[in-house]
């Protein structure tokens, strides 16, 4: 009867330890970028021999592949609190991409390194992740209930559209990770205001686009 609460203590401490280890790594990353920070100094910050770092994580790359994800976690809960608010649908689109822009510039120097691995963990070796999907459909839910509103255009489906707001996603974020310079926020307000008016009956489309 005991063997049940020793192995749930045993992973509760396995599970902080990682803990431990992913939230030692994202200061480090922080402070000093991916590049200069060594496995070595994770596990002096942590307190913990090297050995025990391979045992949750193959390597440095490994660990910064979940931080990732929980990044792109938290995308997705800003992405959902905006789809749920009051707001309009273009509202919406353009609150969602302020956002974008509003934790990029809070983020430490390790950003672009990041969003760079969050692009890599959403397409991982080419085949659609759980992530993409949740961002899929997080985008699809929105044009959908705007659809429904009448404050999305009726003249292209819903999959065109949705894809559409993802490919503007995907391409602020990829060129903020690899343009040294990038106007993150201007494009990204920019971003969110075209497609505003591009899903619109009254917008770029003009009012014969419901039509």
């Amino acid at each position: 009867m005991s063997a049940t609460p020793d192995l749930s203590r045993r992973e509760r401490k396995k599970a902080a330890l990682r803990r431990r280890l992913l939230d030692c790594a994202l200061a480090l990353f922080e402070e000093r970028g991916f590049a200069a920070t060594r496995v070595s100094e994770i596990c002096e910050r942590a307190d913990v021999a090297e050995k025990t770092f391979f045992n949750h994580f193959p390597s440095k790359r490994h660990l910064l592949r979940e931080i990732a994800g929980e990044a792109l976690d938290r995308l997705l809960v800003d992405l959902e609190e905006v789809r749920k608010s009051d707001a309009s649908t273009a509202e919406r689109l353009q609150t969602f991409f302020e956002r974008l822009a509003d934790n990029a510039e809070q983020a430490g120097p390790m950003h672009r390194e990041l969003l760079t691995e969050i692009i890599h963990v959403a397409h991982e070796a080419g085949t659609e992740t759980e992530q993409t999907q949740r961002i899929q459909e997080a985008f699809g839910a929105l044009i959908h209930e705007g659809r429904a509103s009448g404050e999305v255009i009726l003249r292209h489906g819903p999959e065109v559209l949705t894809e559409m707001v993802m490919g503007a996603f995907y391409v602020l974020m990829f060129n903020w990770a690899n343009l040294e310079g990038y106007p993150l926020r201007k494009h990204a307000v920019d971003a969110g205001r075209f497609l505003a008016d591009v899903i619109s009956p009254r917008g770029l489309g003009g009012d014969h686009g419901n039509a």
